[in-house]
């Protein structure tokens, strides 16, 4: 299968299929964070994981990351979610869809969800909601199209990144009508995307709905990556 979105770029993917068929008709999309890409340990531990747990996982990597085609400095939330868009007109004979977004794929999933109905369960872990906020506070004192996110040379920082974030300024506006049963996970010592986003999402969501904080871990989930796994597989066998 090749997934191209609208720009025709290739958006490099992995899917996983477990031994039964027992769950045929039902797919995770999942999807990772601004610098990541659909092979970093973390994306790759929970697809495993689901995949083991009889789910099937399509995991991707956004254009301009990783081995996807694309300029890293034109990956913007707007542009990843037109990438999902492509991926979802890939998959469209499966019935039953949840996505698992990372980060700012969280932020992604939600603007996604927000104008497409072939979402039918939504997980946000430490999900990206003020995005303004974000940009301001991440990047404050680094000059777009010169400086670098996190003094990291692989990573420049593109004016018109920050342009989106700041158009954007919050997912809530977007998605406060939804009502897809959303699963929202968070580390309590996030420093990165605070934890309050993910409160204040799930504050003005309408419908089904689960917030979870897990106690002593930052933004990367580190060695709390089972239960993180375990508390999407159990949100996705319930309302998927």
């Amino acid at each position: 299968m090749q997934i191209r979105n609208r720009h025709g770029e290739l958006i490099d993917h992995a899917i996983h299929l477990p031994n039964s068929g027992e769950n045929a008709d039902k797919l995770i999309i999942l999807a990772h964070g601004l610098t990541g890409d659909k092979d970093r340990e973390l994306m790759v531990y929970l697809a495993e994981s689901l995949c083991n747990a009889g789910l099937a996982v399509l995991s991707i990597s956004f254009s301009g990351c990783g081995k996807s085609q694309g300029e890293f400095t034109a990956a913007t939330i707007s542009k990843e979610s037109d990438d999902l868009l492509a991926v979802l007109d890939q998959v469209k004979g499966t019935k039953k869809i949840a996505y698992v977004g990372y980060s700012m794929g969280g932020a992604v999933g939600a603007l996604t969800v927000a104008k497409d109905d072939r979402i039918n369960v939504m997980v946000s872990l430490a999900g990206m909601v003020r995005t303004k906020t974000f940009a301001e506070t991440e990047f404050a004192g680094v000059t777009p199209d010169a400086g670098f996110m996190w003094e990291d040379e692989s990573t420049p920082l593109s004016q018109i990144f920050m342009d989106d974030l700041c158009q954007i300024e919050s997912v809530v506006p977007a998605v406060k009508e939804i009502r897809v049963p959303w699963l929202l996970v968070h580390g309590s010592e996030d420093d990165v995307v605070l934890p309050d986003d993910s409160l204040h999402l799930h504050n003005n969501l309408k419908g089904k709905k689960k917030h979870i904080i897990i106690d002593g871990t930052d933004h990367s989930f580190d060695d709390h990556w089972d239960a993180l796994a375990s508390h999407i597989e159990d949100w996705v066998n319930t309302h998927l």
